[in-house]
């Protein structure tokens, strides 16, 4: 762990306590940083949840990353700040697909002298904020969320533009190995949206951009705007201008992108067609 390294990597030169307002700094500094994205999982390059190779991808060769990656360079970093900090497991979209849910995504439990926190700069587009954990609404950047609880779980109620519904959470600490099977699963599983969809989110000023597929789209707390990517050079230039990702090969990507753009285009007709 070079933390210096890191602290250049998302721009941040500010105070390094292990409070609220050093963790609210460094999480929207990452999140601005850092963008989200899947594209290894599209190349049928191997992910893992190992920390260190999350620092090597992320900080060493400046991408970006998913959950796993994201929140585990971002809990590493944590500690070695002093921050006491949890791995937890968190399930998007349980209230759909139930407990097999559980573990598609890693979130951060952070304590501190204020209470408990959630930390989590892998969600995508969910706030950019760490938020704490209390049921209620709240307002991150202008976008409205909110917290409720059930069971001994928490939900994340996403914003109205926000790619998931909710994720849920509990604060104990994560199966370790049922996070690295849901891992694998996700990468490999042919149903899988990150398979089958090549996907990037990063937070802005003004709000997040957010790609899936060829459909470029900037949301703001009150408007959503899509454009339609022509070609693989149009491509990889919205990946470097947008999300700051400089990858030449990910033209080879555009194939598959286009099919895959193609075959949601047909559903969605034949989706008007029988309503």
């Amino acid at each position: 762990m070079n933390l210096d390294a890191y602290l250049k990597r998302i721009a941040y030169d500010g105070p390094l306590r292990p409070d609220f307002a050093t963790l609210k700094a460094l999480h929207r500094a990452h999140l601005r940083a850092i963008p989200y994205e899947n594209l290894d999982v599209q190349f049928g390059r191997r992910v893992t949840p190992d920390p260190a190779a999350a620092f090597e991808k992320i900080v060493t060769r400046k991408r970006g990353g998913w959950c796993y990656e994201m929140n585990g360079l971002f809990g590493l970093v944590l500690q070695e700040l002093g921050f006491k900090v949890t791995r937890s497991a968190g399930a998007v979209l349980r209230n759909e697909r139930g407990d097999e849910a559980i573990g598609n995504h890693l979130v951060l439990k952070v304590e501190l002298e204020e209470g408990v926190v959630l930390a989590d700069v892998g969600f995508g587009d969910g706030p950019i904020d760490p938020i704490a954990v209390a049921p209620g609404p709240f307002v991150s950047h202008g976008f409205a969320f909110g917290l409720t609880q059930e069971n001994g779980w928490w939900r994340l109620n996403n914003h109205r533009g926000g790619g998931a519904a909710s994720f849920d959470f509990n604060l104990a600490p994560a199966n370790e190995a049922l996070l690295s099977t849901r891992c694998w699963e996700l990468q490999t599983a042919e149903d899988s949206p990150f398979v089958l969809n090549a996907v990037l989110q990063r937070h802005i000023a003004e709000g997040m951009w957010q790609m899936r597929g060829r459909v470029l789209r900037k949301t703001t707390p009150t408007n959503q705007s899509d454009y339609l990517i022509a070609t693989a050079r149009e491509y990889t230039g919205v990946l470097a201008e947008a999300f700051d990702l400089h990858l030449p090969e990910a033209a080879d990507l555009w194939p598959q992108i286009c099919v895959r753009h193609d075959q949601i285009d047909a559903e969605n007709e034949r989706a008007q067609s029988a309503g």
